[in-house]
């Protein structure tokens, strides 16, 4: 998996459309008049306010630090771990 630093906004744009685009028929949202369309074939004011959208929202989730304790809280740290049987 890569990190967050490491995707394109543009790539995460085009999947994103791809899924809901993929979705959409599953919670009824085809009724809004959306027709389905490509990536390339979104118009391209829609296309770049999804790749803003997109930059900014990885720039926040790069920017939130991660929660005390590191990721693997549910690991004992060295020499803590307690043995029973």
């Amino acid at each position: 998996m890569s990190s967050i630093q490491d995707v394109s906004p543009e790539e995460l744009a085009k999947l994103f459309h791809h899924y809901e685009e993929a979705l959409a028929g599953d919670f009824n949202c085809e009724s809004r008049g959306r027709h389905r369309a490509s990536w390339d074939q979104t118009p391209q004011d829609e296309r770049r306010l999804r790749v803003a959208a997109v930059r900014l929202a990885l720039m926040e989730l790069a920017s939130t630090p991660s929660p005390e304790g590191n990721e693997r809280d549910y690991f004992t740290k060295p020499g803590e771990a307690e043995w029973g049987c």
